[in-house]
């Protein structure tokens, strides 16, 4: 099966339990959003408006509007959509909608949500094109991205599962008892780099390597870690299985407070 060939991942959450999990989605929430008020240089995100894509059940949606800003969440996942909206409609404007036909006019967004979303869709240059015209200039487009290289995949947690081609990576599936077709799709890290060309992007992954308590990244972050001098962690990048991105519409850069390290913008 090639990728223009696959089809959407409808009702994901009903196959990614992990997707139900309140108490880690929450964490990788507060996470996000700390990223994203040192980018912008806020203390809170009142004021803002904010969309999540790819929101499934809502959490981070929720943790969005909780912060303060007036929140959208989008998914073509309505089994997830409806626990969303049981629960955080609310606070939170839970739409059905395509990441590559966000129901929104141009330049209507301060904040957007892209967090391991890229790897699941059909047509992921459509989905970051969206997602561009829908964010205002100066807006910024928090992203968590997996990259082709990871040594452990983290939805079938099979050791260098996204290196294969896909029908080495199908018959890997098939022989761990973990289903019969490998869906996700990732990028290279210079593959990365064009899929989001169009914004100023800045890489935040050495300063949560480096200050986890402060990033809220210390459930994933092994202690010793933040004890590196930043040479050593700048080594380490290769092999981190997620890169944490900040990327502006337009030119823009981190309007925070200074770092123990800083993010470097992506080249």
């Amino acid at each position: 099966m090639i990728m223009s060939e696959r089809e959407e991942q409808l009702a994901y959450s009903e196959q990614m339990a992990t997707m139900l999990d309140e108490g880690k989605r929450r964490q990788k929430a507060r996470k996000l959003i700390a990223v994203i008020r040192h980018g912008l240089g806020v203390e809170d995100l009142s004021g803002l408006r904010a969309l999540d894509v790819g929101c499934s059940a809502g959490f981070i949606a929720d943790e969005l509007a909780l912060a303060g800003a007036a929140t959208h969440g989008v998914d073509i996942d309505e089994p997830g959509l409806a626990k969303a909206r049981q629960r955080f409609g609310d606070r939170v404007d839970f739409q059905v909608a395509r990441g590559e036909d966000l129901p929104f006019a141009d330049d209507s967004m301060d904040v957007v949500v892209l967090n391991h979303i890229y790897e699941h869709v059909v047509n992921p240059e459509a989905v970051v094109a969206a997602i561009h015209r829908v964010l205002r200039p100066g807006g910024v487009l928090y992203l968590g991205v997996g990259h082709k290289w990871q040594v452990l995949e983290p939805h079938h947690r099979l050791p260098l599962l996204s290196w294969l081609p896909q029908r080495l990576a199908d018959r890997y599936l098939r022989l761990a008892g973990k289903g019969d077709h490998y869906y996700e799709h990732y990028y290279t890290p210079a593959g990365l780099r064009r899929l989001f060309a169009a914004y100023d992007v800045w890489d935040y992954t050495l300063p949560v390597l480096a200050d986890p308590v402060a990033f809220a990244g210390d459930d994933i972050v092994p202690a010793w870690v933040s004890r590196l001098p930043e040479r050593a962690l700048a080594a380490l990048l290769p092999a981190v299985p997620t890169y944490v991105w900040l990327a502006f519409k337009g030119t823009g850069a981190p309007e925070g407070p200074d770092l123990a390290v800083a993010p470097r913008r992506v080249r």
